[in-house]
């Protein structure tokens, strides 16, 4: 169902990959949109390998739930800061492509532990978390991106 890269040569393993989303801190959530548009917008992110999914949080409303709500598969896209080459000017760096159907969490228990999570991934002091939860949460949801296929591969800008 899903292609097989065609510059194999590049393709990173799926440890590889899945060490890239559990470290990198966004990526680029792709779905389609208005109009049958392509609709991707960058999104902070937690990644759980026992679920094998991807969790993300937004406001209740938006082109993205209506997206959501309209067609349920997804692209997520992940790339690492990259290194810049000797003497050259082009960078090499790994990127990670996810498919997958995306639904919105509806059960408020698991949308409150899973975007606490997420939290505290990016929180630097994370006693902050309870206050910014008990203001903001009501408001938002809780989106889970359900992994069907990842690959992965070294980009040689060159």
């Amino acid at each position: 169902m899903f292609r097989k890269m065609r510059r194999f040569k590049q393709e990173i393993s799926n440890d590889k990959c899945k060490e890239i989303i559990e470290k990198e801190w966004r990526g680029v959530l792709s779905l389609l949109g208005d109009n049958d548009y392509p609709y991707g917008v960058p999104l902070n992110f937690l990644f759980d390998e026992n679920e094998n999914a991807i969790y993300f949080h937004c406001a209740k409303e938006g082109h993205k739930i209506d997206a959501i709500n309209a067609h349920d598969k997804a692209c997520f896209t992940v790339y690492d800061q990259g290194v810049k080459r000797e003497n050259h000017w082009s960078m090499d760096f790994n990127s990670v492509i996810i498919f997958g159907k995306i639904s919105i969490v509806e059960d408020r228990a698991i949308a409150e532990e899973k975007v606490i999570s997420l939290a505290k991934k990016y929180f630097p002091d994370h006693s902050e978390i309870d206050a910014e939860m008990q203001k903001h949460f009501k408001n938002a949801l809780c989106l889970k991106l359900s992994i069907e296929h990842i690959s992965g591969k070294t980009v040689n800008e060159s």
